[in-house]
């Protein structure tokens, strides 16, 4: 009691208030109704922006276990002396390793069933340096790929669809014909599979083949040259600066295009973010709302202690000081509501992989079907930065919300609230 005697009255009566029992229990039951409000929607935000940036990231790191963080091409897709290409970026800053491919496309038939599908000629050693692929193969390896030996790896998706499995011989066809005294007649050869890989992106399980990068320079008659070349950075955020780096280090020493993989998917990655903004806006929208209980509570309280604050301004207290008592009041609730959510949503953000598996043992259910979904798992990112935001973006709105209760008592006349009394 001595530390609370030691405050500024205003701050001591305003706490006294919160802590006091109340005459009407009404009003204890919307001030806890209000904490309540504000902890679960400040839970929720915490919760649901952790499990969007969890998504955002898992699908960045399958993504970019295919794709890469930058790539060099030339006119046509055609290019030529690649080798000094890829020693010359190979020492540009942030780069970490460089590696050719051959990209064309192909038809793949395997007895009635046939299916397009994008093939990728490369060299596995290298390929492992630009990409993750490697780590998600399902069956085979990627060194399997020999050259000359015209083995084929499949995603899964296009194998289920072709019906092949390790060790089947598929047939595939390039578009570019050769002629012939009968006509043009497609070039076709035929692969063993010899690998299988599932990166859990339908978009590449079901369209994507990858050869050996000599085999596809036979097939698509590319001689020497290759179609690109890819990089892989040591910060993927910093690609488009990169790019730019690279475009004004390569300028006069050919016609190159170099593209990164914030253009090549940036409409996906645009989606979410907006994505997570609605559900942002949204979610404040409830922590606001009761934020705002507050008022009802605030001018409750007001009524209740129209005679205190009547004998408080006979003592001398000032309109001011009146008006900050229920600012603290008020804003203790918000507080208590905002620290306890806060608590409560990052304990469940990092505790998400624990808590979805042992509600879906409890009630029998599954959020995500393994058969639907690619992301079986809800992962979940935690940001202290989003925290801080929605925690300061509660207390705000608390306290915007005692402002016009606090001056209501503020304007009390102290002569007709004791007139009744």
């Amino acid at each position: 009691m001595a530390f609370f005697r030691q405050l500024p009255y205003e701050l001591f009566i305003g706490l006294r208030y919160t802590r006091a029992k109340r005459r009407n229990h009404f009003i204890s039951f919307i001030s806890l109704t209000s904490m309540i409000g504000i902890g679960l929607g400040v839970a929720a935000l915490i919760v649901v922006l952790s499990v969007m940036n969890g998504f955002q990231d898992e699908l960045r790191n399958r993504i970019l276990g295919v794709a890469s963080h930058l790539q060099i091409t030339g006119p046509n897709n055609v290019l030529d002396d690649w080798q000094s290409l890829a020693g010359s970026v190979e020492g540009a800053p942030h780069v970490q390793a460089a590696a050719p491919y051959v990209m064309a496309q192909g038809m793949l038939s395997f007895g009635q069933a046939v299916q397009g599908a994008l093939i990728r000629g490369v060299l596995p050693m290298d390929e492992d340096r630009v990409a993750e692929l490697g780590s998600h193969m399902r069956a085979g390896k990627l060194n399997d790929l020999k050259a000359g030996e015209f083995g084929v790896v499949l995603g899964s998706e296009l194998a289920q669809s072709l019906g092949v499995v390790l060790g089947d011989k598929v047939v595939l066809m390039a578009p570019q014909g050769q002629f012939t005294p009968t006509g043009i007649v497609p070039r076709i050869k035929q692969f063993k599979v010899v690998g299988l890989f599932e990166i859990g992106m339908y978009e590449y399980d079901a369209g994507l083949a990858l050869i050996h990068m000599d085999d596809a320079a036979k097939l698509y008659r590319m001689g020497n040259s290759v179609s690109g070349v890819r990089l892989k950075l040591d910060d993927l955020f910093s690609a488009p600066r990169v790019a730019r780096q690279l475009g004004e280090r390569l300028m006069g020493k050919g016609n190159y295009y170099i593209s990164d993989w914030t253009q090549q998917h940036s409409n996906f990655f645009r989606a979410i973010q907006m994505e997570k903004r609605v559900m942002f806006i949204i979610l404040a929208l409830i922590v606001a709302v009761a934020a705002f209980n507050i008022v009802s509570t605030l001018v409750m309280a007001v009524t209740d202690k129209r005679a205190d604050i009547a004998i408080m301004r006979t003592f001398g207290a000032s309109p001011r000081s009146i008006m900050q008592i229920f600012i603290v009041q008020g804003a203790l609730i918000g507080v208590i509501g905002t620290v306890v959510g806060a608590f409560f949503g990052v304990l469940v953000a990092l505790n998400i992989d624990t808590i979805v598996p042992f509600i879906e043992r409890v009630f029998g259910v599954q959020f995500l079907a393994k058969d639907v979904y690619y992301i079986s798992d809800l992962p979940s990112k935690l940001m202290w930065v989003d925290v801080v935001v929605i925690t300061v973006m509660s207390f705000i709105l608390s306290l915007l919300a005692t402002l016009y209760p606090s001056w209501r008592a503020s304007r009390i006349n102290p002569a007709e609230a004791l007139r009744y009394e």
